[in-house]
């Protein structure tokens, strides 16, 4: 078995490809180690130093690693981890969990025609684009009235420096060519990332309170 690399815009992320599929019913995103206890795979990957977040593609998985850490020494272990996953043929999830993805572009009975639309050009042309460079795309709504379509990233594109550009130059740029009714695309957090800065936040005022400051 040979699993390929690829780099992706976001140094700190690589998109490892096993030549096989990884996750045919949807993409999967693990933030941090609680998340990943549902996926035996992520599980293991997390107890690596340095890993940060793990994603399942259709045929690959993305690793984002910590900035201080250095793929040379990562790259090995993670090599190891899933070469050993996929030659024994271990499930992606454990027994009993849902393998099923994210329907978030699923064209429902109560959707308008604007927002149909929306979805289709996300699932058919945004979608492939964006996981070829080892993320995806979560549809989180459409403001009818300000005509903003509201989207997460995720994967290698989550906290990569060119995701504005992603954003603003591609997919914005392309919904409102094909759907007059697009004003702008807005990146909103999801709701662990939402929790991680609130709690942060709090962190932070509680050492400023000691008379301490908080350097990143």
């Amino acid at each position: 078995m040979f699993i390929q690399t690829e780099t992706t815009p976001n140094t700190d992320s690589l998109k490892f490809i096993p030549g096989q599929q990884v996750s045919p019913s949807g993409t999967h995103e693990f933030l941090d180690a609680a998340s990943a206890s549902s996926s035996p795979l992520a599980d293991r990957l997390f107890h690596l130093p340095g890993v940060r977040t793990v994603f399942f593609g259709p045929d690959f998985i993305s690793v984002n690693k910590d900035p201080d850490a250095i793929w040379p020494d990562l790259k090995p272990e993670i090599y190891s981890i899933l070469m050993e996953h996929f030659t024994a043929g271990t499930p992606l999830f454990s027994d009993g969990q849902s393998a099923d993805g994210p329907a978030d572009t699923r064209i429902l009975d109560t959707d308008s025609e604007v927002v149909a639309m929306i979805k289709e050009l996300l699932d058919t042309r945004v979608r492939p684009a964006i996981q070829e460079d080892g993320g995806d795309i979560e549809y989180r709504g459409f403001d009818e009235e300000d005509g903003v379509v509201k989207l997460s990233l995720k994967g290698s594109c989550r906290g990569c420096d060119s995701s504005t550009v992603t954003l603003k130059s591609g997919i914005e740029r392309m919904l409102m060519h094909y759907v007059p009714e697009v004003k702008e695309v807005e990146q909103v957090l999801g709701p662990e990332e939402a929790v991680a800065i609130d709690e942060f936040a709090k962190f932070e005022a509680r050492l400023r309170g000691e008379g301490k400051t908080v350097e990143i």
